[in-house]
C-alpha cells in the first residue's frame, strides 16, 4: 500500500500550539544563570573578602598564589603583568565551570533559555537548519568526560578545606578543633557537589556503564548502582549545588566583611 509523504511543518520562531505557560521555564532558568554568571564574575574579579579565619570561600579554592593564610605558594609572584588583573579566583575557576558548562543537563537547560534551541518542546525556534554537537563550536562539549577529572579533585580540595575550616586559632598561636556555621556551610557545599559530581553521566559510565555483564564485577557494579541512583536526582542536584557554592562564597564573603557573625556550635 502506497504512502503519500507528509510535509514537514516548520514553525517560525515563538509559534506553538501549546496552551500553557511554555515561556515560564526559560525565563527562569535564564534569569537565575545569567544572576550565577553575574555573581561569580563580580566574586571572582573582587580579590578580597574571601576567606575568614579557618574559612575559604570555595570560588577561591585552592587559592594557588594569593595574600590569605591558605596560599599554597605565596603572595602574587613578582612577574605578574601589571595590565593583567590578578585575582586567585581566576586562576582555577574556569575548570569547575567548565565542567558545568559542558553538563549534559545544563546544556538542555541553557540551550534552551539563551539560544532559543529550541525556546522548549513544540516550539519554533529562530533558526532553520541543525547542526547538532558534531560540528564546531559545539563539539566541544565533548571535552566534559574530561573536565569530570578535574572535578574530582576539586571536589577533594573542597573536601579538605571543611577539614580546615574545623580548627581554630586560638589567643596563644595553636589551633583548636571547633564547628561554627560556616563549617556547616562549607561542608554543605561540598556534600552538594559530591551528589551532582558523583552522579555525574559521564562517572556512571566510566565506573559500569560501558560493561556488558556488571555482575562479574561486584565493585564496579557497587559504584555504576550508586552513581545511578544520584543520577535519578541529576537536575535536582545541578541546582542545589550552584545555589550551594554561591551561598558558600556569600557567608564567607559576608563574615570577612563583618556584616554577618560566625556562630561557633562547638
Amino acid at each position: 500500500m502506497a504512502h503519500a509523504p507528509l510535509p514537514l511543518l516548520r514553525r517560525g520562531f515563538g509559534e506553538t500550539m501549546r496552551r500553557d505557560a511554555w515561556w515560564v521555564q526559560p525565563v527562569v532558568v535564564f534569569t537565575i544563570l545569567a544572576s550565577f554568571v553575574a555573581y561569580a564574575t563580580w566574586a571572582a574579579f573582587q580579590n578580597a573578602y574571601y576567606a575568614h579565619g579557618p574559612y575559604l570561600s570555595p570560588f577561591y579554592s585552592p587559592e594557588l598564589f594569593g595574600s590569605s593564610p591558605h596560599a599554597w605558594l605565596g603572595p602574587k609572584p613578582a612577574a605578574w603583568p601589571a595590565w593583567l588583573p590578578f585575582s586567585p579566583a581566576l586562576l582555577i575557576l574556569p575548570f569547575p565551570a567548565l565542567f558545568r558548562f559542558t553538563c549534559y543537563y545544563y546544556r538542555g537547560a541553557y540551550y534552551k533559555a539563551f539560544w532559543a534551541d529550541p525556546p522548549n518542546c513544540a516550539v519554533g525556534e529562530p533558526r532553520t537548519g541543525y547542526r547538532g554537537e558534531r560540528s564546531f563550536p559545539l563539539v566541544l562539549q565533548n571535552v566534559h568526560r574530561y573536565f569530570l577529572y578535574v572535578a574530582l579533585v576539586f571536589l577533594g580540595i573542597l573536601a579538605s578545606d571543611v577539614w580546615k575550616a574545623m580548627w581554630f586559632a586560638t589567643p596563644g598561636g595553636g589551633t583548636e578543633f571547633g564547628i561554627g556555621v560556616g563549617t556547616l556551610v562549607l561542608a554543605l557545599n561540598v556534600v552538594l557537589l559530591g551528589c551532582y559530581t558523583l552522579g555525574c553521566h559521564s562517572l556512571r559510565h566510566l565506573v559500569g556503564g560501558h560493561l556488558d555483564e556488571p555482575s562479574r564485577r561486584p565493585a564496579r557494579k557497587a559504584a555504576y548502582d550508586c552513581a545511578s541512583c544520584l543520577n535519578r536526582w541529576h537536575m535536582r542536584w545541578a541546582w542545589m549545588s550552584l545555589f550551594g557554592v554561591m551561598f558558600a562564597d556569600l557567608y564567607v564573603r559576608l563574615c570577612a566583611m563583618g556584616i554577618w557573625t560566625d556562630w561557633r556550635i562547638v
